[in-house]
């Protein structure tokens, strides 16, 4: 993890964590919990070692929430990146690629030798970054008729 990540240890960094994914939300139409619960929750889950929150830039330009898993065909751990979103006017400067690369770091620091995500056809850039990382892409229909990508990464 270079000096432009860091991963969120601070009731400061899970506000920021939250003002992110609050607008991450608002930016795809979807609701968002309250930005105070959404830290305190973020905060708990980091406390029990099964999110990592990861931060970009100061004091946030971007975020990306991991949650941590037990494989059920190993005891090998897992890492599912339900988040990642950096804001509007950032984009397009290298900040998701830094982001991205501090994620897949920090897993495999704490022992995690896969990861998976999913995302819909619409996030264009995200579906890139994805590919130039290296994860495999499987898709399917949604039950609202979206197409969904499903992507994979040994680490």
């Amino acid at each position: 993890m270079d000096d432009s990540t860091r991963i969120a240890t601070s009731p400061e960094d899970f506000e920021t964590a939250a003002r992110l994914l609050v607008a991450f939300n608002t930016e795809y139409d979807e609701p968002a919990p309250e930005p105070d619960w959404w830290a305190t929750h973020l905060a708990r889950l980091s406390a029990e070692g099964t999110a990592r929150v990861v931060l970009a830039g100061r004091p946030g330009d971007g975020v990306g929430v991991v949650r941590l898993r037990t494989s059920t065909y190993s005891e090998d751990l897992e890492a599912y990146l339900a988040e990642l979103y950096v804001a509007p006017p950032l984009r397009g400067q290298g900040i998701g690629t830094v982001l991205l690369q501090a994620i897949i770091e920090d897993a495999r620091a704490q022992g995690a030798t896969y990861m998976d995500l999913t995302t819909t056809e619409d996030d264009v850039a995200a579906r890139a970054i994805y590919r130039r990382f290296g994860f495999d892409r499987n898709e399917g229909r949604g039950a609202e008729g979206a197409l969904s990508y499903y992507y994979e990464k040994d680490l």
